[in-house]
């Protein structure tokens, strides 16, 4: 090992002991509760469970209609956002005038307290004192209903985290070399095909980072869920289902079994991006 080495291994070495005791010793805590029965409300039952408290949840149906929508909100939010953070990118990235002043108002929504947010969406869309239902003309209780919680929901983390998912974006459009661009337009390429067959292409490994933290960030979420429904009205996700059994049932067993599982979603989705990633950037730079 060179000295320049040694050297960044000392450099990172606080910050690694910071992760390690932030990160992984409260997920070594949480696995082993999760082998055992522990509820609060009865200590004098607590003993060794095994996978017992796994099998539980895996064999709940509240389990898989949580993971379900979950994965609906993830979709939802992150596509839409996807799509509307590549056009406020592209947007920031041409601007002629006033660039930073439109990047800085761009990003004011992410700015906001996940729990303000939230709220706020929350009585625009309330029946009686919200403004939304005199806006479109209807009468609509829009979280009183399983579909139309879920369009709010998506709305609000849509309208919270598009900044977060452009600016990730804006960093990719950044690296498009102008030549091969200009070399495009002076063949006859249209706006379209150069943004098809040049920009999209050398931004593939900027756009797969961006859905990365989105989606495990959208999988994890909480907050929206927690502040408008609750999870009621069938809205749910695995993070309310977590909250619910440690916090409302007391049950650090089973909750924690839960917890584990999250994580181990939130590992295999980060593989399966990282490898979908690793094999673009294998195909780039083969002979």
């Amino acid at each position: 090992m060179s000295r320049e080495e040694r050297l960044g291994w000392l450099l990172c070495a606080p910050a690694a002991l910071a992760m390690v005791a932030v990160t992984a010793w409260p997920l070594v805590h949480a696995l082993g509760l999760s082998l055992f029965h522990y509820d609060l409300r009865f200590p004098a039952r607590r003993g060794f469970a095994g996978l017992d408290n796994y099998v539980s949840v895996l064999g709940s149906e509240v389990w898989w209609q949580s993971l379900a929508n979950t994965l609906v909100i993830t979709m939802g939010s992150v596509t839409i956002e996807l799509v509307l953070g590549m056009a406020l990118a592209l947007m920031m990235h041409r601007a002629l005038f006033l660039r930073r002043t439109l990047r800085a108002v761009a990003l004011v929504p992410y700015a906001v307290i996940t729990v303000v947010a939230a709220l706020a969406w929350k009585l625009a869309f309330d029946p009686v004192s919200g403004f939304v239902n005199p806006w479109l003309g209807v009468d609509q209780a829009w979280l009183g209903e399983r579909w139309s919680a879920f369009l709010v929901i998506i709305l609000t983390e849509v309208w919270k985290t598009t900044p977060f998912m452009a600016l990730l974006l804006l960093a990719g459009l950044t690296l498009v070399p102008r030549e091969l661009l200009e070399a495009a337009r002076v063949d006859g390429a249209s706006a379209w095909q150069r943004f098809r067959h040049v920009t999209l292409p050398l931004m593939r490994p900027a756009i797969l980072v961006a859905l990365l933290f989105r989606t495990l960030d959208a999988f994890r979420i909480f907050d929206t869920v927690y502040v408008q429904t609750r999870g009621a009205q069938g809205t749910e996700t695995v993070s309310v289902v977590g909250y619910e059994t440690l916090m409302g049932r007391l049950n650090l067993g089973l909750g924690s079994a839960v917890s584990v599982l999250i994580f181990l979603c939130v590992v295999a989705i980060a593989w399966l991006f990282v490898r979908g990633l690793g094999l673009h950037l294998a195909r780039r730079t083969e002979p």
